[in-house]
């Protein structure tokens, strides 16, 4: 297996990780537990990846972490918006 396959598995695995939790918060409309720091430091750390990955020309790392942004940003975006 080359490094291309297994980026891109990992790339996957990680990114599918979030699903079920984007999907838990959207259905019950709660976020209480979750941390928004937490988040919100994830969600740039992951931007700097991208940013990295664009930077080393290196499409598993671009394509998984921007997917993966994007549902972080979701989890941001519903915790400032459900909190109580």
């Amino acid at each position: 297996m080359n490094s291309f396959v297994i980026g891109m598995i990992a790339g996957a695995l990680c990114t599918i990780s979030f699903v079920p939790q984007v999907v838990k918060i959207f259905k019950t409309k709660n976020a209480k537990d979750l941390s928004l720091l937490t988040f919100s430091v994830f969600s740039f750390g992951v931007l700097l990846w991208v940013v990295y990955g664009v930077l080393v020309k290196e499409l598993p790392i671009i394509l998984t972490n921007a997917v993966i942004f994007v549902l972080a940003i979701a989890i941001v975006v519903m915790k400032v918006r459900y909190d109580d």
